[in-house]
């Protein structure tokens, strides 16, 4: 096991293209963290660089309290999982899983032992002697993982593992990632654009945008507490909604105004300057739909999605709003589209965000 350590670490291309600029992240000895972010967000250009399968144009790699910056791949000791299995499809699933061994030419017997050992662990005992194309797209995952699993590398390192499997299998492979975490306590990086895999794998998380971390921190955290704008719009399904207010303060209560409705909240702890311009989050789950006039704002309905264990109501505050608020309700409320409803907003549960910077305020 080794923990790992990137110092303002950059990774700008020949054609100026900057993919990672002036990264700093640590990761703990044993920790499962997950790299997270939109397509292009650098995610994935940040694993290769721990790999060294790309060379950082600036900063240091250390891992294991190794300098390997300019360490080849080989001798970084570390193991790596991609989207595309990258199986050899000529082999057996035994031989795909002692192919590491072999080349560093480790005793038959340790050989034949630790693969059995990983089938084992894998629930893939049964399929030693198939060929990957007689595999389902689960089995080739979990091949993938053994290949890995059977080195003992320092860390592992699984770049959009799962992104292959239907959504079904995904939640089950899922489960078992964690598991097999869990069991290994190896430290584990993993990259996903998904950020529910994020949320129930990570021990913590890194949000990236533009190839820069918004923040690092337990999922939960980021869910609760996002350090940014961008943060709080990209963790949590539905979306935050984020509305441009002002604000002026009026003794210890503060005056929130947006387009379509003015709260009143206590103002302890709000560090924002008079006259600046904010936005106003507020989680789907935290907005109470009721009848019109009695609540902060009146909504007409224009989509209800039920989703079994909830239900998602899209709402208009006004008539061609180019932007429709995001309600979660339970199951049973009998909400159609169409109806008008008021809307009561959870004055203990807003976020406030700096409108230029997006910071948390």
């Amino acid at each position: 096991m080794a923990a790992i350590s990137l110092t303002n670490v950059s990774k700008v291309y020949a054609n100026g293209q900057v993919a990672v600029r002036d990264l700093t992240l640590d990761i703990t000895d044993g920790e499962l963290m997950v790299l997270v972010g939109p397509s292009g967000s650098g995610k994935s250009t940040v694993v290769r660089l721990i790999a060294g399968l790309e060379a950082a144009s600036a900063g240091r790699i250390i891992i294991g309290g190794r300098d390997v910056t300019a360490v080849a791949p080989q001798h970084r000791d570390l193991a790596m999982v991609f989207q595309n299995y990258a199986l050899y499809p000529h082999k057996s699933v035994r031989d795909n899983l002692a192919f590491g061994l072999r080349v560093r030419r480790e005793p038959a017997a340790r050989i034949d032992a630790r693969v059995r050992e990983v089938a084992q662990t894998l629930g893939i005992e049964e399929l030693l002697d198939r060929k990957p194309a007689q595999l389902s797209g689960g089995q080739r995952q979990r091949v993938a993982l053994g290949r890995a699993i059977v080195r003992e590398p320092q860390a592992f390192l699984l770049d959009e593992p799962l992104s292959n499997l239907d959504p079904l299998l995904r939640v089950a492979t899922r489960a078992e990632l964690a598991l097999l975490h869990r069991r290994l306590g190896t430290t584990m990086v993993y990259v996903t654009h998904d950020q529910e895999e994020a949320m129930t794998l990570g021990s913590r998380i890194a949000v990236m945008r533009d190839g820069a971390i918004e923040q690092v921190a337990a999922p939960l955290t980021a869910f609760e507490r996002p350090a940014t704008s961008f943060v709080a719009r990209f963790v949590g399904a539905p979306a935050m909604n984020l509305w441009p207010a002002g604000w002026s303060r009026n003794g210890e209560r503060l005056a929130l105004t947006t387009s379509f409705f003015t709260l009143e909240v206590d103002s302890a702890g709000r560090r924002t300057p008079e006259g600046a311009n904010v936005l106003l989050g507020i989680r789907p789950h935290d907005i109470v739909p009721g009848d019109v006039g009695t609540g902060d704002a009146d909504a007409q309905i224009e989509v209800v999605e039920p989703l079994g264990a909830s239900t998602t109501i899209h709402a208009s505050l006004e008539d061609g709003a180019a932007e429709l608020v995001r309600i979660v309700v339970p199951p049973h409320e009998s909400l159609r589209a169409g109806d008008r409803v008021g809307l009561k907003i959870r004055r203990d549960r807003l976020h406030l965000f700096d409108a230029g910077s997006g910071r948390a305020l």
